[in-house]
């Protein structure tokens, strides 16, 4: 089996899908967006005008990951993306040397046992929420990071420009990035198909092609005793704890924590609730894919500049799904 097929971002601009079509393509991938919840610009176009006349579609996430747990949250973040409308081919995740140059600069690195844990987390996340999943790599970033074993457990969309095939086991190969097709201006990637992933998807029952909805992730439920914090790039354990009235004793007997200058962003932490004094008063809110300050600061009926001085949030447009806010 042979299908032809492209992907495409917001850099090919506004696609003319029914040329697309016309010109005998059989699927996109589509990027839905990356790292924390930042969407395509034109993903929601892209996807609805392939809905709209026919076109099989799958998606892709970029990784900007840092650990397994931001690694489930960029593929919350996918998800709710591309909830409502019709998914046909895989739910892929796209990690490349880029990824690893994105940890490298918040003071991660990115080494093979992460980059499979990075991987699994996100595929194991879009499996238990009934889609296909799949990942993209090179042959490069394959040998360096994932090895053998992932393609034998996940779906997987190989890139490597060629104008011949190489035998590499994989559902899709994308031969080119710069394709010339009509219905769209500039160059593009082209892919091939070797794997009837619409029938495959249909008859394992997923993607939610029945019209079900994905069954909603569960809110975090912090203990009596403590909330959940994700470390972010620059964090001290002693600039949380002083956040959060607490000590780094505390943090670190809480945590297991052995070195207390040695913490890593995107890790998450546990952080006694009110300080660990067992006194009421205090609100918190664990923030979820899709949140805005602002909009927390509505639903909490105070303001923005409230919640980032309660905080210490620098900048209210970088706030990240899974952090514990105090909102009173």
């Amino acid at each position: 089996m042979s299908i032809k097929g492209l992907d495409v971002s917001e850099f090919q601009g506004t696609v003319d899908w029914e040329r697309v079509k016309a010109a005998g393509y059989g699927f996109a991938m589509l990027r839905a967006g990356y790292g924390f919840g930042t969407v395509d610009k034109q993903f929601h176009r892209n996807a609805s005008e392939c809905n709209r006349i026919g076109l099989p579609i799958g998606v892709y996430w970029f990784c900007y990951a840092v650990s397994p747990q931001t690694a489930v949250q960029e593929a919350d973040g996918c998800l709710g993306t591309i909830s409502g409308y019709r998914v046909d081919y895989p739910v892929c995740y796209d990690i490349e040397q880029a990824s690893v140059a994105y940890a490298a600069g918040e003071g991660v690195t990115i080494n093979a046992p992460l980059a499979k844990q990075i991987v699994t987390s996100f595929c194991n996340r879009v499996e238990e929420k009934g889609y296909y999943a799949m990942f993209y790599t090179n042959r490069n970033f394959l040998d360096t990071y994932l090895g053998s074993s992932l393609p034998e457990r996940y779906a997987f969309w190989y890139a490597r420009y060629a104008d011949s095939f190489d035998g590499t086991d994989c559902g899709i190969w994308q031969y080119t990035s710069q394709g010339s097709i009509p219905g769209i201006s500039g160059d593009v990637d082209l892919d091939i198909g070797y794997v009837d992933y619409p029938a495959a998807i249909k008859a394992a029952g997923l993607n939610h092609l029945d019209g079900s909805s994905p069954a909603p992730s569960p809110s975090p439920s912090p203990s009596p005793d403590y909330i959940t914090y994700v470390i972010q790039p620059g964090d001290t354990l002693s600039g949380i704890a002083q956040r959060y009235g607490t000590t780094v004793s505390a943090l670190s007997s809480l945590n297991g924590i052995s070195d207390p200058d040695l913490i890593y962003a995107g890790n998450t932490i546990r952080v006694p609730e009110n300080g660990g004094s067992g006194s009421s008063g205090a609100q918190y809110y664990t923030i979820q894919p899709g949140d805005t300050l602002s909009g927390i600061a509505a639903r909490f009926g105070t303001t923005v500049s409230a919640l980032s001085a309660l905080n210490g949030i620098s900048d209210p447009d970088l706030i990240y799904a899974g952090n514990t806010i105090r909102v009173r």
